[in-house]
């Protein structure tokens, strides 16, 4: 079971790839987590991508899929994964079914977690992290029992750039600029299903479970 995450920053699809991973017992695997662990290992993919980000610079999209495909095709990949941020971009898209293609394989699922921008803007500035332990919280869906303050270590809370509304607004016609088309890209595939993403987290997850017929 070959499981593509789409949604807007924000929307909640992390927190349902991880879900999916742990039902289902297969890896959830995000660009990010690639790239760190080719860098520590020092491979050689790892030491390629480096040089890129040390610049500054995105790691070109042919380098990122050959992480990508790497690490898929690895043993605890072999009944299936969950990739979360990946591909961002058609070319990208393109290029991950053309090697997925040449090792006999396709994705399955191209799932996307739904979520109006205004739900997104709201649900991103009412996150708060502590600037101590970096916990964090959010003023509607998990309050600290003391105003401004962090429940786990007394310290105070923040509203980090990332989720102030003018960030969380570019951020947002950045995704339906670049990411938006893969929408259409994987309905014209046959393999896109949609879920209401403003629902609860499990009513969310119930839904996505029974796309997956499980």
């Amino acid at each position: 079971m070959k499981i593509i995450m789409l949604g807007a920053p924000g929307a909640g699809k992390g927190t349902q790839a991880k879900k999916i991973a742990a039902k289902f017992s297969i890896p959830h695997i995000s660009t990010g987590d690639i790239f760190r662990a080719n860098i520590k290992n020092g491979t050689e993919l790892g030491k390629k991508a480096k040089t890129y980000m040390d610049q500054g610079l995105l790691v070109p999209d042919e380098l990122v899929v050959d992480l990508v495909v790497d690490r898929v095709n690895q043993e605890d990949c072999r009944d299936g994964y969950v990739l979360d941020g990946f591909p961002r971009t058609i070319p990208q898209a393109e290029a991950l079914d053309k090697a997925l293609a040449e090792l006999g394989q396709k994705v399955d699922y191209a799932i996307d977690v739904d979520v109006p921008d205004e739900n997104i803007i709201r649900r991103m500035g009412g996150r708060r992290a502590c600037v101590t332990c970096g916990a964090t919280y959010h003023l509607e869906y998990a309050p600290t029992e003391k105003d401004g303050i962090c429940d786990t270590c007394g310290g105070g809370l923040i509203l980090r750039d990332d989720d102030k509304p003018e960030t969380v607004k570019k951020r947002l016609s950045v995704y339906h600029e670049q990411t938006q088309p893969l929408i259409d890209y994987y309905t014209n595939a046959g393999i896109l299903k949609t879920v209401d993403g403003t629902a609860d987290i499990e009513d969310v997850f119930r839904a996505i479970v029974e796309i997956l017929g499980a």
